[in-house]
């Protein structure tokens, strides 16, 4: 879909930001770029869409040559996104949705209904069209400049790194999103970024550069179990190099399949007793098809007992899940950072299928500490 072939630049004066890069990108992967200021990812990606002229070598895009296509022309076949997002102040969320097909000629009635259509991908209504950027939260503002870039239905989606002026938990969840919609779409993204947790969460190949040079490609899990050479390890991290178990991979492999819930209707004096009998400090709240509603615990319970009657008056919406196939490296990460004591686990209707503890986690967190030194005491 998209092939590096030689491709470098070299800038007045000889310096060399970008030294004979070779790259083949399938249909439909995500790339992610990474490497530390000035090793030439965002002048290797800008190279793609002629933002930057090439000094040598060639990039075909569906097996033609860029250098032989109109530069305005190429960038509208190419979705754009970059940290400012650069929305239009005085235009409507529909108008900046909507910027390419327009400058493509699409008739008015079309460009409604697609930028309906994408906002519904990221669970935004059709009363957000006629707002003004300024009416929307930094999120939501970045998720509009991802619905603009994918607007005219471009196959390849370039990506500066577009989600690092948000706070943290934005941050996150629109990551995931982001994940999930790059799979069902199955557009070709090169996205740069000089945060490793998230290259690993977001590539299916990582390509970590220094000095204008690629040093490693591969994916997330080749490069953590066989990083290719000392700089790679120090770019890493010694924390992020993965546990030595490749049999676990997924958090439906550790969960507990039989977390302990209570429904909205039980009173509070009845979510005491569950939690009495399982020895819990916290119940998860679900319906009666097992959707996940929120949680309640002690605390919750003790400050609201003389105001409150049952569990759907005071349950804490406020819960952070995974799904059943999220990989474990990207739980253990947030279960460790954000100090969770667990997560619940649910699949693609939303429904309660187990929980992740930090007790799950243990074995997984010792063998990857002392897996190494358990072989040898073991072998010896």
């Amino acid at each position: 879909m998209l092939k590096l072939d030689n491709v470098s630049k070299v800038y007045k004066g000889g310096k060399k930001a970008v030294s004979n890069i070779n790259l083949d990108i399938e249909k439909g992967e995500f790339i992610v770029f990474i490497g530390p200021s000035g090793c030439g990812k965002t002048t290797t990606m800008k190279m793609i869409n002629r933002l930057i002229e090439p000094t040598s070598g060639s990039i075909y895009i569906d097996g033609e040559n860029i250098l032989d296509q109109d530069p305005v022309q190429l960038r509208r076949k190419i979705g754009y996104v970059i940290q400012q997002i650069g929305l239009f102040p005085h235009m409507t969320i529909q108008q900046n949705i909507a910027l390419v097909p327009k400058l493509l000629k699409w008739p008015e009635e079309k460009r409604k209904q697609r930028a309906e259509e994408l906002l519904q991908l990221v669970d935004m209504g059709p009363e957000y069209l006629d707002r003004y950027p300024h009416e929307l939260s930094g999120g939501q503002q970045q998720r509009i400049g991802v619905l603009r870039a994918l607007a005219a239905e471009p196959p390849l989606i370039l990506m500066d790194e577009p989600f690092g002026a948000l706070d943290p938990i934005t941050r996150d969840s629109l990551q995931e999103e982001f994940k999930k919609l790059q799979k069902s779409l199955n557009k070709t993204i090169v996205f740069v970024t000089h945060d490793m947790d998230e290259a690993i969460k977001l590539a299916d190949r990582i390509v970590i550069l220094r000095a204008g040079e690629i040093v490693q490609v591969g994916t997330p899990d080749e490069i953590l179990r066989q990083p290719a050479n000392e700089f790679v390890e120090e770019f890493i991290g010694k924390e992020r190099l993965l546990q030595s178990r490749p049999d676990v991979e997924f958090v439906e492999q550790v969960m507990n399949p039989k977390p302990v819930t209570v429904t909205s209707e039980k009173t509070l004096s009845e979510a005491i007793q569950i939690m009495r009998q399982h020895r819990v400090d916290s119940l998860l709240v679900v319906d009666e098809a097992n959707v996940l509603k929120g949680y309640i615990d002690v605390e919750i319970i003790d400050q609201n007992r003389k105001k409150a009657a049952t569990v759907g008056e005071v349950l804490n919406q406020d819960v952070y899940s995974v799904q059943k196939d999220t990989l474990i490296r990207d739980t253990v990460r947030k279960i460790l950072k954000r100090g969770f004591k667990y997560v619940p686990v649910l699949d693609e209707n939303k429904r309660l299928v187990g929980i992740v503890t930090r007790a799950s986690l243990v074995d997984i967190v010792y063998d990857s500490i002392w897996g190494e030194e358990k072989d040898v005491v073991m072998n010896n």
